[in-house]
């Protein structure tokens, strides 16, 4: 493709592990990319890399914990005449341990990145694709959200929103030239499980983890099939099948083993 076909994606949450991965996938797939977190260092090191495979990157300053944080992004993407024609939103942030134990800063940060943001950032440019008749959509979610998980009570709920959402959507917007993709990962070797506090769960040592870019290589190529739902690994499959037909009496139990730190 030459730089005036480029299609262009807007990846949140693209510092670092699975948003980084699929900012590689679509960099090798012929799309230009706006990167977009806290942590732009380490995205400007991305865009050089991406460089290689021929995408020009604009690193974008994005707090999306802040309550405005997406209104200015749309914003600064408009201001520069620039058109996504992909969005993936991969941001989101996760805690683990009791809920009347947890820092209820934490809990507000995961509520405004995991739903508001991501609700907000698609209401935005989720227009402008219906309008050309073209565009996809990824909100990367979790087999966290089949079903309820104590011990990451509000992780799980937020990502039980993103599934609902997602696939509302992808219903709504049949016929219109635009997609919308739930990625659905389990355990996954990223910084995530370290910052929600994650590590000694069963979660992580009793099921497989997979890696980032595995990860990413299959949520990729069902976005570009326009599948609705995409779960990542044989094992996440069949968790999240158990999450949404297996009874609450049953699933509740096993939910509290895999995510109770040790």
């Amino acid at each position: 493709m030459t730089a005036a076909n480029r299609p262009l994606a807007l990846v949140t949450g693209a510092s670092s592990g699975i948003g980084a991965d699929l900012a590689r996938e679509l960099a090798r797939d012929g799309h230009d990319l706006i990167l977009a977190a806290r942590s732009v260092e380490s995205m400007h090191a991305l865009a050089e890399e991406l460089k290689g495979n021929g995408a020009t990157c604009t690193v974008l300053a994005a707090d999306l914990s802040e309550p405005e944080a997406t209104a200015r992004l749309a914003s600064e993407i408009e201001a520069r005449g620039l058109v996504i024609d992909v969005l993936i939103n991969n941001a989101g942030l996760g805690a683990n341990g009791p809920f009347h134990d947890s820092d209820l800063t934490r809990i507000r940060e995961m509520v405004l990145v995991n739903v508001l943001a991501l609700t907000e950032l698609t209401r935005l440019l989720l227009p402008g694709m219906v309008s050309r008749r073209r565009g996809r959509i990824m909100l990367v979610g979790s087999t966290a959200g089949f079903q309820p998980g104590p011990y990451m009570a509000v992780y799980c709920a937020t990502k039980a929103y993103a599934l609902s959402f997602g696939e509302s959507l992808a219903w709504e917007l049949r016929g219109t030239g635009v997609t919308v993709t739930v990625l659905c990962p389990g355990a996954t070797a990223t910084n995530f499980s370290h910052t929600a506090q994650a590590d000694n769960t069963p979660l992580f040592s009793l099921t497989p983890v997979m890696s980032s870019a595995e990860v990413a290589r299959t949520g990729y190529l069902g976005m570009k099939a326009g599948r609705a739902v995409v779960v990542t690994g044989l094992v996440n499959r069949l968790l999240g099948l158990g999450g949404r037909y297996m009874p609450r009496f049953m699933s509740l139990p096993i939910s509290e083993f895999l995510m109770r730190s040790k």
